[in-house]
């Protein structure tokens, strides 16, 4: 592989930079993420407890399982996956996370994170640390609706989790979480039929409660059937209504994001 030429990677670094060191009132993600419906001065109170992370490579923890909760988190580039692990000591993938989305929500009631966060591919993540969050919720409503109205979306779900985990099939799950990925890049702005998988298939598979070769098998069919392509990880919906179909009634509006 050709090296990196040195004005390509200071370049890089000053985008970096630039884009972990952008506030939140300038940020393209503030409409799906915390600071929704806060105005303007409140939102520079929002923007000083804010503590903006360097990018962080692929494999690298935000937080462990079983660390001490202090803050939750947000994705602003990147993505991250959250895990559990089971008796038997293997991961657990409870969800795949995408920029704008809120992680560690989870550990507000034991105060230790259930779950561990690591990032999927090079990510960045803003700290929004609790107890500053909590005092600034108190006088700013509109905050504190949104945090509540973020707390609600993870009960939610959780339960649409569990029924795809417990009812659908495995063809329905698999297309449920494409269309769950879908309508996320859509609603940043990116292309609903067009997109990369940042996940690997073994991911996939232990997400869906499927093994590997079963989602290998059910890409192979969905690209048969003429309903996506697929090149490497890039993913082409060709067939957006057999495929809703197949995921289900209300599949974009009821897939599961994953828990926080």
């Amino acid at each position: 592989m050709a090296e990196i030429p040195n004005t390509n990677r200071e370049q890089a670094k000053v985008v970096d930079l630039a884009s972990v060191q952008a506030a939140c009132h300038g940020c393209s993600l503030r409409q799906l993420c915390l600071p929704m419906g806060v105005n303007q001065v409140d939102l520079h109170r929002l923007d000083e407890i804010v503590r903006r992370s360097r990018p962080m490579q692929r494999g690298k923890h935000v937080f462990r399982l079983g660390d001490q909760f202090h803050a939750i988190y947000a994705i602003r580039s990147g993505s991250v996956k959250t895990y559990t692990m089971t008796d038997a000591g293997s991961e657990q993938i409870t969800g795949f996370h995408l920029p704008g989305e809120l992680i560690g929500l989870d550990a507000i009631a034991t105060g230790s994170h259930p779950c561990g966060a690591k990032a999927l591919e090079t990510a960045t993540v803003c700290e929004l640390p609790f107890l500053q969050l909590e005092e600034l919720a108190v006088q700013v409503p509109s905050l504190q609706h949104q945090l509540l109205r973020l707390m609600s979306k993870e009960i939610l779900s959780d339960g649409e989790l569990l029924t795809l985990l417990g009812k659908k099939s495995a063809e329905e799950r698999l297309a449920a979480l494409i269309f769950s990925l879908s309508a996320r890049f859509k609603e940043r702005g990116f292309s609903p039929n067009e997109f990369r998988l940042s996940m690997s298939r073994n991911d996939i598979a232990d997400y869906l409660g499927l093994a590997v070769e079963t989602v290998s098998r059910l890409f192979t069919r969905f690209q048969q059937q003429g309903l996506i392509d697929v090149q490497n990880k890039q993913v082409t919906i060709r067939d957006h209504d057999r495929l809703k179909e197949l995921a289900g009634s209300n599949a974009e509006d009821r897939a599961p994001q994953a828990r926080a």
